[in-house]
């Protein structure tokens, strides 16, 4: 009996990964990116009616000032619906509609809120429940001076000019390049010696006395230098001893539920670093450290298992597209190679719901060499694809990687 007959179809994939995944997307027909994730609360017993809120944010889930309002929108638990902005090609309604073209911006109930502190703000006061500033007068005043305090940049411009090796507004030019970089890193470590301070304040893995609008305003600049920077600069935020508290909040958002369905991972930070952002890394590979995971690696595979099951065309079509295999094909095997790529695909769904080795060496995977190889080319391009959160929670896409990492290995050892 070949894997042809016995791994199931699509159909029957999907249905046995999604009911049970507790992550939400809808898919894109003929858009890029295909599936785009929506609020985990959207069509909730609580709410009923179109949701109160529209996010406008970047397609690519890049930016960290939407990540911010993302991630409060999952925090407070309030429905909304997504439309993405393309910011290489910004459509004139969306430049025309918010004064600064910058996203992210929001409508609450049809209004126009747009910049994300302004945001972040107009949700605590619109939305009351599941609040994220500190019920105190006091502390909620010393908060909102945080929050002011993150917004004028100093701790992220800091963070930014170390990692580029230079000023971005220069000051201090007239030094050798390693004393500038010294002289960086210091600023660097005065901003952090401020937050270690900041941390210190309450009894509380958080900024306040419990997580808030603080910790969404820093997370996604802290989470992008503590990527970046091994790679680029050499310089350790996770793990180093000067910075145990900081250490300490970054695990507590690590475990926040929310928090890992949109964040990204490291991998990820460092390709826009140096694809988009053209800064080279130290070594010629780009080594990434392990991210923190919650270990809830069987809904990261049942996610990972449902998003490639609903989304399979499309996925074929790229792998034919984009990978290489259709310069060293004729139009005659091309229908017969878009079925082995749909099979190899498949099989990957099934090893993730499975979650053991499944026996790779039969007539229809292996039935020579020429096949072995449309297999290895397509799950190698695919994996490399992965966009954190744009495809995949960080999550899934570990658990996505390691699956494809386990048949690769199987297959070079089989047919090659």
């Amino acid at each position: 009996m070949s894997n042809q007959s016995v791994i199931p179809p699509w159909e029957e994939l999907l249905e046995k990964s999604k009911n049970k995944t507790n992550v939400k997307w809808e898919i894109r027909a003929g858009q890029t990116p295909s599936n785009v994730a929506i609020s985990s609360y959207f069509n909730c017993h609580s709410y009923e009616g179109k949701p109160q809120v529209l996010l406008y944010r970047d397609t690519n889930a890049w930016c960290p000032f939407c990540e911010r309002v993302w991630l409060a929108l999952e925090e407070k638990q309030i429905p909304f619906e997504v439309e993405l902005i393309d910011l290489r090609n910004k459509p004139k309604w969306y430049t025309d509609l918010v004064p600064t073209g910058l996203v992210p911006a929001v409508k609450i109930d049809g209004e126009l809120v747009y910049e994300s502190k302004s945001i972040l703000l107009s949700l605590e006061e619109n939305f009351t429940k599941h609040g994220l500033l500190p019920e105190d007068k006091q502390e909620k005043e010393i908060a909102l001076e945080m929050i002011e305090a993150c917004e004028k940049g100093n701790f992220s411009r800091a963070g930014y000019q170390f990692l580029l090796g230079k000023p971005l507004n220069s000051t201090i030019e007239d030094l050798s390049e390693k004393e500038l970089i010294a002289e960086l890193q210091e600023n660097f470590e005065t901003q952090l010696n401020q937050l270690e301070k900041a941390l210190e304040k309450y009894p509380s893995d958080y900024f306040m006395r419990d997580f808030g609008l603080v910790d969404i305003m820093y997370i996604p600049s802290i989470e992008r230098l503590a990527a970046n920077l091994p790679t680029f600069r050499g310089y350790h935020l996770l793990g180093n001893e000067k910075y145990p508290l900081l250490n300490r909040w970054l695990k507590a958002m690590n475990k926040r539920p929310n928090y890992q369905r949109i964040k990204s991972d490291a991998r990820t930070h460092n390709l826009v670093m140096k694809n988009v952002f053209k800064l080279e890394p130290l070594s010629q590979e780009l080594q990434v450290m392990e991210d923190e995971q919650e270990n809830n690696s069987q809904q990261d595979r049942l996610e990972a298992a449902a998003k490639l099951s609903d989304n399979h065309e499309n996925v074929v079509q790229d792998i034919l597209k984009n990978s290489g295999i259709k310069s060293w094909i004729t139009d005659e095997n091309l229908e017969q190679v878009e079925e082995y790529i749909n099979l190899y695909m498949r099989f990957l769904a099934n090893q993730l719901l499975q979650n053991y080795p499944i026996p790779l060496a039969d007539e229809q995977l292996m039935k020579n060499n020429e096949i072995a190889v449309i297999g290895a080319v397509s799950l190698s391009y695919i994996r490399n694809r992965v966009c954190v959160p744009r495809d995949l929670t960080a999550g899934a896409a570990s658990q996505f990687k390691e699956a494809i990492d386990k048949i690769l290995k199987c297959l070079y050892s089989s047919a090659f």
